[in-house]
């Protein structure tokens, strides 16, 4: 039998080893404090190494965190050494993102999108600075403002001929889901393939990503609890389950706990007990902590 691996910071791991819940879409570390063309803000950033492996270890064991995708790209302040140390001091295990960041965060310029394509391709064979860490997700990749730019638009191609090459999942940022949604399938990656980063309140924009076969991400941060367990019960009645992915979404210094913040467990003490509190059974709930988010990591490679 085909034994899927995950790519780890701390090298390959058994899919069917990991049991405990995944979060998949997160941030261990981060820079964004400065940017082209858009204001700078000293709260993009996290930097707290010690912190962020305290916080994980006690979900390891509280929560039974099995999994952290952190989705820091090029542009976003990635450092592959952090996150690998954090997931040996965490104990979970945590996967690293290649990909190329919202415009104003990137270094791109007039690059085709052969050239781009080659720059990821690069660090999914070679490994990510120097530090022999391999991604295993390309993004966060996508949009700053409301609609792509043709940088931005060169750069989710890219992304996507280098998922068709290395057979690794992508997950998009932007305010027009079904814009980024649109050109990543004009190239023929699988629906199943994408996880669209969304944070609108249009539930029917929601189910669009759904039935194209894409997963909707959904992070409790960045949606609030309640509109976040509004999108997650009205996909699930609609019936698409199976197509949803949910995360704590933490990104910024002040949103851990030791300054104030709710920390990664948000996700576990607030929308899991509201949607536990709407009817929603633990085999459902299992399905969008676990096997979904699984499912998309490994969906290149069946």
């Amino acid at each position: 039998m085909h034994e899927v691996l995950l790519r780890t910071v701390t090298g390959p791991v058994r899919a069917a080893a990991v049991t405990g819940a995944v979060l998949p879409h997160e941030h261990l570390r981060t820079d964004m404090r400065w940017a082209v063309g858009v204001d700078s803000d000293p709260y993009r950033w996290l930097d707290e190494e010690a912190s962020v492996a305290a916080e994980v270890r006690e979900l390891r064991k509280s929560g039974d965190l099995g999994l952290v995708v952190d989705l820091s790209s090029l542009g976003m302040g990635r450092d592959a050494a952090t996150l690998a140390r954090v997931a040996a001091s965490g104990r979970v295990p945590v996967i690293a993102s290649t990909g190329l960041f919202a415009e104003p965060f990137t270094e791109v310029r007039d690059e085709d999108v052969d050239e781009l394509t080659r720059q990821l391709m690069y660090e999914i064979s070679s490994g990510l600075d120097g530090t022999g860490v391999f991604p295993g997700v390309i993004g966060e990749v996508g949009t700053w403002g409301p609609e792509p730019t043709p940088r931005e638009e060169r750069c989710l191609i890219a992304a996507a001929r280098a998922a068709l090459q290395s057979r690794l999942p992508v997950a998009t940022h932007g305010k027009n889901a079904l814009a980024l949604l649109e050109i990543l399938l004009g190239e023929n990656l699988p629906g199943s393939r994408v996880a669209v980063g969304y944070a609108g309140t249009d539930l029917g924009a929601a189910r669009k990503i759904a039935e194209e076969g894409a997963y909707v991400s959904l992070s409790v941060l960045g949606l609030g609890a309640d509109q976040a367990a509004r999108i997650v019960l009205g996909l699930i009645e609609d019936g698409h389950a199976d197509r949803l992915l949910i995360s704590t979404g933490l990104s910024r210094v002040a949103q851990l706990r030791k300054y104030g913040g709710p920390g990664y467990a948000h996700l576990f003490h607030e929308l899991l007990p509201r949607l536990r509190e709407a009817g929603t059974g633990e085999d459902t709930i299992r399905l969008l902590t676990h096997d979904n988010p699984l499912r998309w990591l490994t969906s290149g490679s069946a």
